[in-house]
């Protein structure tokens, strides 16, 4: 198969992640230990989190945080109780919501932003409403400072779902910081890649130690000797092995993915700052094309890739666009999920609702797309995607 001249996602590896593996494999050791504990050292230090959490995936990561909800003292969340959530996303953001039984309520999204319509938002909060899940997409922050506007005093928890977007900052600040918890992914396509993997962090001591316990089958194992789920640990480490207090899973990471990860994490300052660089080019090419409109920067976004929205008027489909790229070998796929609510998994959720007529999540839908962002100069791959613009409009 003939490598495309524009691809969506490629490895940053080099012979320092390799010589992690390696070590790994020379240890012998190869469940979570040592390597996880110093990445999810490094990650938290590099966010600015008091606490991070690894996990095989991000959408482990998300999952550990709404199961840890169920079980929190003070922002505890219910079956029943109402989380507001973009229309625009990925499956797992919606899905650890939906088997806890939360009610999902899905509000429009921003069509320059793509993140989530804060007049929309502003309008959706009632009495009712006891989380927002903020999802960064595609590398770019929402406003915050806006939003916890918006929650005031009310008894509303923000969570941020920001595996698309490490390394993003608003207000100075890293994205996925914002919130109780934020999560991170490191699949192969992301920012940093750890061969699957994902990272949970939050500044809660409490939800924290509910997730340590809840990543590795609900046992007092991994908590450390006080903690706040046991209160204090028996002596006996006999006993305590086995000693089961939460309905948990096994979400583990292994020890090669932190090792890899800990190499990453060096790297991932050259890689935001590449990304950007790379925006920058991507943004003068499409200066030319006013047909398409693109992605508006809300603070420092880490550009995970290049979205496009087809204006209708243009009468260009989405169809002839991409096989307009297909032809010049660039990599495309739809923005995310698109209007995730018109999915038929959606009506096998308990209870959810659809505020106003979602109408950029469903343009986005249809007319929306996104190209890659890499490591690395893209001059020569801009070239051919001025090319392209310059067959379809």
């Amino acid at each position: 198969m003939t490598e495309p001249a524009y691809p969506l996602a490629t490895s940053s590896w080099d012979e320092k992640e390799y010589a992690a593996i390696n070590r790994v494999v020379a240890s012998g050791f190869f469940s979570m230990g040592r390597e996880v504990v110093e990445f999810e050292r490094r990650f938290a230090e590099y966010v600015g989190a008091p606490h991070a959490i690894m996990s095989n995936s991000g959408s482990s990561a998300n999952l550990l945080f709404v199961a840890a909800l169920r079980y929190h003292s003070r922002y505890r969340l219910s079956p029943g109780d109402e989380v507001i959530v973009p229309a625009v996303s990925w499956s797992t953001t919606y899905s650890p919501l939906a088997q806890y039984g939360l009610k999902l309520k899905f509000v429009d999204i921003d069509l320059d932003t793509l993140n989530l319509d804060l007049g929309q938002l502003e309008a959706a909060i009632t009495g009712r409403t006891r989380a927002i899940l903020a999802v960064n997409l595609l590398g770019n922050p929402n406003d915050f400072a806006r939003i916890e506007a918006l929650i005031g005093g009310r008894d509303i928890v923000l969570l941020e779902d920001n595996c698309e977007s490490l390394g993003a900052r608003f207000d100075g600040r890293q994205a996925g910081t914002f919130g109780l918890a934020g999560s991170y992914s490191a699949f192969f396509s992301h920012h940093i890649s750890t061969m699957e993997g994902g990272i949970t962090v939050t500044p809660d001591e409490e939800l924290h130690h509910i997730m340590l316990s809840l990543r590795a089958h609900g046992w007092t194992r991994n908590l450390p000797k006080h903690n706040r789920v046991t209160g204090t640990k028996g002596d006996d480490p006999f006993e305590e092995s086995f000693r089961f207090v939460l309905p948990g899973y096994n979400l583990r990471p292994l020890e090669m993915s932190g090792a890899i990860g800990q190499e990453q994490i060096g790297k991932l300052p050259m890689i935001v700052a590449k990304r950007r660089e790379n925006a920058a080019l991507f943004r003068q090419v499409m200066a030319d094309f006013p047909g398409l409109r693109i992605q508006r920067e809300t603070g420092e976004s880490s550009w995970f890739g290049f979205s496009m929205i087809i204006d209708p008027a243009t009468g260009v489909s989405r169809r002839d666009l991409v096989a307009t790229l297909d032809r010049r070998g660039i990599e495309s796929r739809p923005v995310v999920a698109g209007n995730f609510a018109k999915n038929e998994v959606v009506r096998r959720y308990m209870d959810h609702e659809i505020h106003g007529d979602l109408a950029n999540a469903t343009l986005v839908d249809r007319n929306g797309l996104f190209i890659g962002n890499h490591h690395y100069p893209l001059d020569r791959q801009m070239e051919l995607l001025r090319a392209a613009m310059s067959d379809v409009f």
